[in-house]
């Protein structure tokens, strides 16, 4: 299993932990401002078509997400939303990309310092570990869904990136976030259910880690994931299957 694997999976069940639909629905409701500041259209702005998609999955009302759109252009009064990326070093020196959305630039650096610092790690500079991760789109597919060569097929036709094979449950698609929404549809155009779906930062390389220190890498990153402010946490840190059963068994 890929270290991405591994950490869209802790990501998918936190997400389950995460889903007070309060705190769900606000991320969203974010995540439609910021796109919509590139224009309120989904047929013209792909970010916020995907956002949309995501939106909807989650059963938020099409009232509220048209309000999200409304804010984001200017439309209606609100409170303004800033985009902004921390980047550190966690135990062991593996590297932390942490991608915020916020309306309070100061609070938001001092808690984020502060959850490093008492997590084992530290905050660094802007670049310090950004130049690192790529940005893609991940699709995980249950193997008991299809065999390997018709999903090969469906996402090459789609202008995918790869086909990791390597987990011994999920198949997942790699791909460019230009062609994201069309591998998506062609997937569900043969019917064929999505395990996750997310854009993602991936590393090029990973840093294996081992008992003690997984244990530290998963509190750091749960401790910055339960900041509501915090839309995602990226790292290069490969724990084993073994080592990830033990912790969270």
């Amino acid at each position: 299993m890929s270290g991405h694997s591994k950490w869209a999976t802790i990501k998918h069940k936190k997400g389950a932990l995460d889903a007070q639909r309060g705190k769900l629905f606000s991320r969203m409701i974010k995540e439609i401002t910021l796109a919509a500041r590139d224009g309120g259209n989904p047929d013209m702005n792909p970010r916020l078509r995907t956002v949309i998609e995501s939106a909807k999955e989650v059963n938020m009302p099409s009232d509220n997400i048209k309000r999200a759109i409304q804010r984001g252009t200017g439309e209606l009064p609100g409170v303004i939303v800033e985009e902004i990326n921390y980047e550190g070093y966690g135990p062991g020196g593996i590297a932390v990309l942490v991608e915020t959305m916020t309306d309070n630039r100061n609070r938001i650096t001092a808690e984020v310092r502060k959850i490093f610092s008492r997590s084992g790690g530290s905050l660094g500079e802007a670049g310090c570990v950004s130049w690192m991760f790529s940005k893609k789109g991940c699709i995980g597919i249950k193997k008991e869904q299809i065999d390997e060569d018709s999903l090969l097929e469906i996402a090459m036709e789609a202008c995918a990136d790869d086909v990791k094979t390597d987990d011994a449950e999920v198949y997942e698609i790699i791909t460019n976030p230009g062609n994201f929404l069309e591998i998506k549809e062609a997937l569900k155009g043969q019917k064929i259910p999505m395990e996750y779906e997310e854009l993602s930062m991936i590393p090029q390389s990973y840093i294996k880690v081992e008992k003690d220190l997984a244990r530290q890498v998963l509190n750091l990153v749960e401790n910055l994931e339960e900041n509501d402010d915090v839309s995602a946490v990226y790292t290069n840190a490969d724990i084993s299957d073994e080592i990830m059963a033990e912790l969270q068994g």
